[in-house]
């Protein structure tokens, strides 16, 4: 029976199909086909290859093969179809995550370059003759003698183009096309490092990693090696254990996949693995937003063809095409960053984890304030656990002080300053040793809100139901969420009173103050306006490790794994923003935070300090922060999540009606509520729809509903059978969030 192959078809309407394959072409899975479909020609993508089922009809044959070899390895089409049931996702919904636009486009292609190469010198007469009469032709020929294949734009571009065409006619040179590589790293210099001696802590941690590798290594049959949570604190030499066990991971023949949460991590992550793979550069490939299309292209297909054996990159990165992998890293697991808040609505960390176990390699989940979940995962058996207790360097963690704003409030008669009388001293004494600060604040712009002091009025988004930010660098009023822009008004657009005033403050504010206060220091800024030009990060961080920033304020860009020896104080200006978010993570969120930001400090031979600005000193994330107890805050927000059933001890889901008609996106969620509950399995606990803590969004009102579950796949299958039997009124939409993070 002639195999026949099941073709996802590109498009919204979820179509598979099966084709017969004609003869002489070599259909895998994973690779990209033309195919007829009705009267018209559609792309798709070889989910699997197998005998034709048996039905008496006949089937189409497949069209053409876009790409002779496979884009996508077998375990990522199992991954896909593991995210397909687990988040309930359409599969090809999936598939443009697997595969991004600049592959999946044919209009992208390799760039390529002419090159000259020479084929037979003349003889000496006839170099004595070109001398004469055509000396750019004999000068082309002795450089190509020299130099050997050389770029036409390195022999003088199209001025050279017709003496280059007249050798090639005389037999002696050729034209070949040579393949340029887009390198998003291109221009920067990379120092060889060598490894470092591991403390006993770290020296433990990497066996236990290098045993995992080489157990999957050796034994393909061998069963997945457990998930590793590596629970290090701040500066003892995660990174470290990383490259060591990387290395012995490629020195097993195997590839190396590293994710980090941030883009801002990402350069300096490069920079560790490219030093110290230093003689094979060429073999670490980046994956991040911030690479053009071009080098996006480049980059995926160096990875597909095995030539970048090491990839770091964001949390897309998951999908890298890596042919062998022996090791996933997952550094910082605990950041939010890792969930897609658009569909699909995966979880990087989870999949790193679902991959790793398909692949049959270990995963390494590095944190200083693992995640409640992957730490629960260590205490009911499911994860190894292994923990650096101190920090690389022998230098005890910094030291933290906390400043009650309220009692700041009464010194000041307008209001509790920017900076108080603790951190405004400590900063001077830091500049005056020569030494680095860092201060976070995680909101950008100059001010919160507009307000008028007669009526109460804030200025408001059209389309959002927040307040809009003044930000001074552009005079405009803008909203965080949809990125409304809005002139500022002289007077209240209520009642016309020209007293209208900023309330609040955010990072422009901060740094104009700073520049005030600190006349002589150097300060930068570092948040999503600043970084907006491309290697704006990139640069602003490589000043301030050169020393050439005092003092660096920023927004949760400069909160995570970043390490500069020259740190000995860190302030948190207002560590109360994460805490009060209606958001059952608002707790955990705020003692990571807080801990990160404070691992900052004292990371080289001065011990650091720490100070935290606050309204609400005495809640337990900030207090169990300033004594860097992780265990006894862990504790007591197991007790608090188990006693309400919150997630780690079940699943939370998350199923938002949106539409522009505030009462048919109601009508719709309590619609499904109904659908929900009249047939409600067993341990599924629903609840009842409410509007969102931010009820409109970009002109969209929003309800939704959190249902919990023991078992995930349960929850998955009940909604999207509920949601495929039910037919949603026109211009209302609804989107179901499996683990979901985002509550807002």
């Amino acid at each position: 029976m002639a195999d026949a192959a099941r073709v996802l078809i590109d498009g919204p309407s979820e179509l598979i199909f099966d084709y017969a394959i004609p003869d002489g072409m070599a259909a895998r899975a994973g690779c990209r086909v033309r195919v007829p479909l009705q009267r018209r020609d559609a792309t798709g993508t070889v989910l699997s290859v197998g005998p034709a089922a048996e039905g008496g009809f006949r089937l189409r044959p497949l069209g053409a093969l876009i790409d002779p070899e496979p884009l996508i390895t077998p375990n990522l089409i199992r991954l896909a179809e593991w995210m397909a049931g687990y988040y309930g996702t359409p599969l090809e919904q999936i598939m443009r995550s697997l595969l991004p636009g600049a592959v999946r486009q044919e209009a992208h292609a390799a760039k390529t370059r002419q090159v000259a190469a020479l084929v037979r010198m003349p003889d000496a007469g006839e170099m004595a003759r070109l001398e004469r009469r055509a000396p750019r032709q004999h000068t082309i020929l002795l450089l190509l003698q020299a130099a050997g294949p050389l770029p036409l734009a390195e022999l003088g571009g199209g001025s050279v183009r017709p003496s280059v065409k007249a050798l090639v006619d005389a037999g002696h040179l050729e034209l070949r096309a040579e393949e340029v590589r887009r390198d998003p790293e291109a221009g920067e210099e990379f120092l060889a490092s060598r490894p470092h001696q591991l403390n006993e802590d770290q020296q433990n941690a990497c066996e236990l990693i290098c045993k995992a590798i080489e157990a999957s290594a050796s034994n393909a049959d061998a069963p997945a090696p457990k998930p590793i949570l590596l629970h290090g604190v701040t500066g003892s030499g995660k990174t470290e254990v990383y490259l060591q066990a990387a290395q012995h991971c490629l020195d097993a023949g195997k590839s190396v996949l590293v994710l980090v949460p941030e883009i801002s991590l990402t350069p300096q992550t490069v920079q560790h693995f490219k030093s110290r793979f230093a003689t094979v550069q060429d073999e670490v490939a980046v994956l991040h937003s911030h690479l053009s299309q071009g080098e996006r292209f480049d980059e995926w297909h160096r990875i597909r063809k095995g030539a970048a054996r090491v990839v770091i990159g964001a949390r897309s990165a998951v999908f890298a095409p890596l042919p062998a992998p022996g090791l996933l890293v997952v550094d910082e697991e605990h950041e939010n960053t890792y969930k897609q808040e658009n569909p699909p609505k995966y979880h990087g960390r989870d999949l790193a984890v679902v991959r790793a176990h398909f692949e049959r390699c270990p995963v390494v989940l590095g944190s200083a304030t693992p995640s409640l979940e992957s730490f629960h995962n260590t205490r009911s058996g499911k994860y190894d656990l292994v923990r650096l207790t101190e920090r690389a360097d022998r230098q005890s963690l910094p030291l933290i002080r906390i400043v009650d704003m309220r009692r700041e409030s009464r010194k000041h008669k307008g209001g509790p300053a920017i900076l108080s009388e603790r951190l405004r001293a400590d900063i001077e004494k830091k500049l005056a040793d020569g030494r680095q600060v860092i201060l976070f604040l995680n909101r950008r712009g100059f001010a919160r809100s507009l307000q008028c002091p007669s009526c109460g009025h804030v200025c408001e988004c059209r389309h959002c139901a927040l307040p809009l930010t003044y930000h001074r660098s552009e005079e405009r009023l803008v909203c965080h969420l949809c990125g409304y822009r809005s002139i500022v008004p002289r007077r209240c657009p209520q009642c016309s009173d020209p007293s209208i005033l900023l309330q609040g403050y955010g990072t422009e504010k901060v740094e104009e103050v700073l520049r005030k206060v600190f006349r002589g220091a150097r300060v930068a800024r570092l948040d999503a306006d600043t970084a907006r030009r491309k290697n704006a990060l990139r640069d602003t961080l490589a000043a301030f490790r050169a020393c050439k920033i005092d003092i660096l304020l920023g927004t949760q860009m400069i909160a995570k794994g970043l390490d500069f020896p020259n740190v000995t104080l860190a302030g948190i200006l207002n560590a109360d923003l994460s805490l009060h978010a209606p958001n059952l993570r608002a707790g955990e969120r705020t003692f990571q935070l807080l801990t990160q930001v404070a691992g900052r400090s004292g990371r080289g031979e001065m011990e650091g300090e720490v100070v935290i600005q606050t309204f609400t000193p005495h809640s337990p994330s900030i207090q169990f922060a300033r004594h860097h107890d992780y265990d006894g805050f862990a504790d007591q927000e197991f007790a608090f999540r188990q006693e309400f059933g919150y997630p780690p001890f079940t699943h939370a889901a998350l199923l938002t009606s949106r539409s522009s008609h505030q009462r048919l996106a109601e009508f719709t969620l309590q619609n499904l509520h109904q659908r929900l509950e009249r047939r409600l399995p067993p341990g599924i606990q629903l609840g009842v729809p409410v509007p969102a803590p931010t009820p409109r969004v970009q002109s969209q009102f929003r309800f939704q509903l959190l249902l919990r579950a023991g078992h995930p796949r349960a929850l998955t299958r009940h909604v999207q059978d509920v949601l495929r039997q039910t037919t949603f009124p026109e211009h209302v939409s609804v989107v179901f969030d499996m683990d979901a993070y985002d509550f807002g």
